[in-house]
């Protein structure tokens, strides 16, 4: 079956609430392999903006699983084990 991952994303800061509105959804639908265990990567997305004010030492949340859409039809469970960011800076000091 197909499993539905998405990327939002919010940055907080120490004492911010994390029930906040995220940035806009990206989605990715990823075809399930035959063998369980085999590690899986997905498409890379479109680029997406972070919700709040990113700043240093912030946490930013990022990855979803959307199994209560339509397309999602893989039954079993599916483990992130990571991801990999690409990300542009706008200054050439940006760290």
């Amino acid at each position: 079956g197909n499993c539905i991952f998405g990327l939002q994303g919010l940055s907080c800061t120490e004492g911010d609430t994390a029930d906040a509105v995220f940035g806009t959804a990206i989605e990715v639908t990823d075809a399930g392999i035959a063998t369980v265990e085999d590690v899986q990567m997905t498409a890379v997305s479109s680029d997406m903006t972070i919700a709040g004010s990113p700043a240093d030492d912030d946490y930013t949340f990022f990855l979803y699983r959307d199994a209560a859409d339509g397309s999602d039809t893989f039954t079993g469970d599916a483990r992130v084990l990571g991801i990999k960011l690409f990300y542009t800076t706008d200054a050439a000091n940006d760290a």
